[in-house]
This record gives C-alpha cells, sequence and structure tokens, in this order.
C-alpha cells in the first residue's frame, strides 16, 4: 500500500483484504447481531493509537466514517472529500472517551440534566420511584455491538443489561445507523421497547445527537446558521425552562443569544451552517442540517459551544428537552414491542 496523503499523517490505515466483494482488513473484535453470531471482519484505520472501525474511503474523492462501538458507539471522526467535518482534538483523552469534547456522542435515553427535588442526575418513574441517571443518560458511556456494516453503511446496537436497569429500569434496544450519501451522511435512532405484555409500563426516552462540527472559533462572527421556524428556550437552575421567546431565521455564531439554547421546531425543515474559507476548507463550508418531522419524532435543535476559544460548534437534533421526564417536553413513550425511529442527514453543499 503507498504511503497515504500529508493530509492523513496521523491516521494509519490498515492493510486490506478482499472477502465477499469488501475490501476488510484485520478481523475486529465485535459480534454480529446474537453472541453466537459469526464474528465480523470490518475494515478498520490505526487513529490516535486506536483502532477504529472505518466505513468508506475519501482518499479518491469519496466519504469516509471512523467510529468507537466500544466507547459509546462514537463517531470520531467524518471525512467527506478530504475536509474533516466534524472536530475531534488532538490529543484527546481516551481514558474517557465520554468526555472527549469531539465527533458525535449519541444521547440516551434522556438528553440533558434531569432533577428531583432540585437534585441533579436524578428521576422520578410513573410510580413515585426515584432512580439515579447521570447528564445525556448511559449510552456514550456504554459499548456498542456492530450489528451490521457494508462499504457505506453501519449499525450499532445497545442493549439492556446490569450496567443499565439500575438507572432506567426498561427492556431496550437502541440502534444508531450511518450511512454516507454522495453529499453527506444519514443517521438514524431506532428505539425498540423490548418487553413483551400488556403488563410492563410505558418505556421513556428522548434521544439526542451531539455534532460537534469543525470552526475555528476566530471565524464565528464570519459563520452564519439559518434555522427553521423555532421558538427559543433554554433550562433554568431546577430544571424547569423558561418561557419560549420568538426565534429568528438567521444568526451569527458569535450571538450569546445561541449559546446553550433549545430551538423549539414549529415546522420540518433545515438548520443551514455557512462557514466561511479557512485553510482546512479553503471553498468555505455548507451544511445542510434536515430533520425529518416535528414535532414528532424530532422536537428541537440545540446549539452550544465549550468556550470562546473552542474550535467547535454543536447543532444538536434532538427528539425532546433535558427534564423532560418531569415537564413532558418532547417526552416518547413507547407500549412494549413498539420501535420509534428518527432521521436526520447532513448534506455538504460545497
Amino acid at each position: 500500500m503507498p504511503d497515504p496523503p500529508a493530509r492523513y499523517k496521523d491516521m494509519v490505515f490498515l492493510p486490506a483484504k478482499r472477502i465477499d466483494n469488501l475490501d476488510r482488513s484485520t478481523r475486529f473484535p465485535y459480534q454480529q447481531g446474537t453472541a453466537s453470531a459469526a464474528m465480523l471482519d470490518l475494515p478498520t484505520a490505526r487513529f490516535q493509537e486506536h483502532t477504529l472501525v472505518r466505513i468508506g474511503d475519501d482518499r479518491t474523492g469519496g466519504s469516509m466514517l471512523l467510529l468507537a462501538p466500544e466507547a459509546g458507539g462514537r463517531l470520531v471522526r467524518w471525512r467527506h472529500r478530504g475536509e474533516d467535518i466534524l472536530y475531534w482534538p488532538n490529543p484527546a483523552d481516551w481514558s474517557t472517551p465520554a468526555k472527549i469534547r469531539g465527533g458525535n456522542p449519541v444521547l440516551f435515553p434522556f438528553i440533558g440534566r434531569h432533577f428531583v427535588d432540585g437534585e441533579p442526575g436524578r428521576w422520578r418513574d410513573a410510580g413515585g420511584q426515584v432512580h439515579a441517571l447521570p447528564q445525556h443518560g448511559f449510552a456514550r458511556d456504554l459499548p456498542f455491538e456492530v450489528e451490521s456494516a457494508d462499504r457505506s453503511h453501519i449499525v450499532l446496537l445497545l442493549r439492556d443489561g446490569p450496567q443499565t436497569r439500575a438507572g432506567y429500569p426498561f427492556a431496550f434496544e437502541f440502534r444508531v445507523s450511518y450511512r454516507l450519501l454522495e453529499d453527506g451522511l444519514e443517521a438514524t435512532f431506532a428505539i425498540k421497547h423490548a418487553a413483551e405484555g400488556d403488563t410492563h409500563a410505558p418505556m421513556p426516552f428522548y434521544a439526542g445527537h451531539h455534532f460537534y462540527f469543525a470552526l475555528p472559533a476566530v471565524l464565528r462572527h464570519a459563520a452564519t446558521l439559518q434555522m427553521p421556524p423555532s421558538r427559543l428556550s433554554r433550562q433554568l437552575a431546577d430544571g424547569s425552562l423558561d418561557a419560549p421567546q420568538p426565534g429568528h431565521t438567521l444568526y451569527t455564531l458569535d450571538n450569546p443569544a445561541l449559546q446553550d439554547r433549545y430551538h423549539l421546531l414549529d415546522a420540518a425543515g433545515a438548520a443551514v451552517l455557512d462557514i466561511p474559507p479557512y485553510p482546512d476548507a479553503p471553498l468555505g463550508r455548507r451544511i445542510r442540517i434536515e430533520i425529518d418531522g416535528a414535532l414528532m419524532p424530532w422536537h428541537a435543535i440545540t446549539t452550544w459551544t465549550e468556550s470562546a476559544t473552542s474550535d467547535f460548534y454543536c447543532i444538536e437534533p434532538w427528539m425532546g428537552l433535558p427534564n423532560a421526564i418531569h415537564h413532558g417536553e418532547g417526552l416518547h413513550l413507547l407500549a412494549p414491542g413498539d420501535t420509534r425511529q428518527a432521521t436526520c442527514r447532513l448534506r455538504v453543499v460545497r
């Protein structure tokens, strides 16, 4: 295999072999489906001294994903036509992947902070019992299975187990799938209440994405975000929501009104991020974040960044709002055996 171009200096592709018309590399230790299923041979790449699952290959002008299924099913890297669309720090502290600011951590079963009597990290079920659950839920901390994968598509699966039932006493299957498109990426959640029989209570949930889009902090004043019809809200210190205010259709990303704000969707549509040219994106970049349906299944798009010097900006499709388990804004309830899906598409227009 020839030496990779300079832009791949931090990533090493492992030698691939052709099996069943798919270029795959060394055997990767993930199981397909149940524990008795055959092990998957998956293409991989070395990145920051870790072996990650690779979907696609952008070295010839296409797209590529790097994923860490064992680290919360994290989408670590998405390269499209030679450019990194998502931010990932270098170096990164892989000892606690859930804390890394980058890629796309998935948020399930609840998003954000939930409170009982002013105490965060707790929620009360329909029967009055109080449970402990961390901010953003547990999915980003737990290993996923690779259920299926091919050249352009991967399905990751998290099932309930002893680690989940203490804080969330429901049987579930949480699938996260990514599909490479010619002009971008499709991301789908599929949430199933895996219990059987009418005696089981409905399963509450509200899941979300946390896309860290690459954007140098010094360019925020020149980057813009167009929003579909929406109202602005945020969470108060006690977990309640403030009164929604009318939103705008266009913002610059240095606008403090965007920080940690929930854009409550009044209609389906797309958020459009425009980034001006800079060395890693010589032509600039426009990304359409298209959401299927409002208010169901998507309830809001959240905007957030960590600080004034962070070289990323997060635009996050959410199925519900923080503390929805108590106030109901975006709370989903699944009957036993039912499944709910939510799809968004990220299209790179230029």
